[in-house]
């Protein structure tokens, strides 16, 4: 009878077991803390964003012998003041429209019903009871407004406490950051915080390339709108072109939301036909600047193909709403950096050729590590 085979020692140690367990509670812990701190998570990198594009003007003042200090207190102020400056130009205006608009409710109406498109459109959905019927109804749904009044007031309040919490976020990353991102690249291998130093200085100036072309996009919104309806006689054209302009921060949602408001406010304190008009320059504006225009001006001032930035936005847009749509462009840019330097990391250990992608690095006017 063969001798009975000695158990076979098991190649799994009880040390990989603890580590695999442990391991996946990490990643758990961190995905529910990522999933409960998302509204923390997004101010945040609002806050880094704004600072980054702060901290570039406070640089071009320190460069120009103004001290540090008092540098990010002028640009600070300048950013509050030139955010005053807009809601003073647009709420007023913005609210004398809508004033103007309930009062004028019941002219417009009753000139629309005399039109030959309104009887075409009574003729087959007889809109015109639908109408009558709302007319009734009208006082008793303004009994009932003070809920959504009080929604809209509680909106506003809670939009001014994010604008406030974000610029104070990014103040203090202002001051202190460049001492935070310091310590923690000296907590570095030394071989290895050259590499980490250069590529968050990549990702430093191409936020900054980024918001710098986000800027001319808007600018160029807000000059060709404001044009545009002071051509056609819209009144308060000069806010409403601010408006146009501010709402490319949001890649395509945004210009399609404010021509729809702007279109409809010129059809109802002009014409009908004013407002058709406006709505297709909208949808043409739109189109040029969501598919031609912003792609072109990023891949210049972040050196992202447009066809990167458009899937970018797509997918970042579907994966975090208008949030994504608006980070999707330095997010993509600061991945590719990333991809960037750790092939070229493993393209020298393998002693392979350059990538034909790879391009020189150009002088650098600033330090991530000495500022935000």
């Amino acid at each position: 009878m063969p001798p009975a085979s000695a158990p076979r020692e098991s190649q799994v140690s009880l040390k990989t077991v603890f580590t695999v367990c442990f391991g996946l509670l990490a990643v758990y812990g961190v995905a529910m803390f990522a999933i409960r701190t998302a509204v923390a998570i997004a101010l945040s990198l609002a806050a880094l964003v704004l600072a980054v594009a702060l901290n570039h003007l406070v640089e071009l003042l320190v460069r120009r012998r103004v001290p540090r200090g008092w540098a990010i207190s002028t640009v600070v102020t300048l950013a509050i003041l030139l955010i005053v400056a807009l809601g003073f130009t647009i709420i007023p205006p913005a609210l004398a429209q809508a004033r103007g608009f309930f009062e004028g409710l019941p002219t417009f109406l009753g000139g629309a019903r005399s039109s030959h498109w309104f009887k075409a459109l009574d003729g087959r959905l007889h809109i015109a009871d639908r109408i009558l019927e709302l007319e009734r109804q009208a006082p008793r749904m303004l009994e009932g407004a003070a809920a959504p009044l009080l929604s809209v007031l509680g909106g506003l309040v809670t939009s001014i406490v994010t604008v406030v919490t974000v610029l104070v976020l990014a103040v203090f990353m202002l001051v202190f950051g460049g001492s935070l991102v310091q310590a923690l690249l000296s907590e570095a291998v030394p071989e290895h915080r050259p590499l980490y130093t250069k590529v968050l200085d990549k990702i430093y100036r191409s936020i900054g390339g980024y918001l710098g072309g986000l800027v001319l996009i808007c600018t160029i919104n807000s000059v060709v709108t404001t044009l545009f309806l002071a051509v056609m006689g819209i009144p308060f054209y000069l806010p409403l072109g601010i408006f146009s302009g501010s709402s490319s921060l949001i890649p395509y949602a945004g210009p399609a939301a404010a021509g729809a408001l702007i279109s409809i406010t010129a059809a109802i304190t002009c014409s009908f036909w004013k407002g058709v008009g406006c709505a297709i320059y909208f949808l043409i504006y739109g189109q040029f600047e969501g598919n031609i225009l912003a792609p072109l001006i990023f891949r210049r001032t972040v050196h992202v193909n447009p066809l990167v930035v458009t899937l970018s936005i797509l997918f970042f847009g579907e994966l975090a709403g208008v949030f994504g749509a608006i980070l999707a462009v330095p997010a993509a840019a600061a991945t590719q950096i990333v991809l960037r330097e750790v092939l070229r990391a493993r393209r020298e250990r393998l002693h392979l050729p350059p990538s034909p992608f790879d391009r020189p690095s150009s002088p650098t006017s600033s330090n991530p590590t000495s500022s935000a």
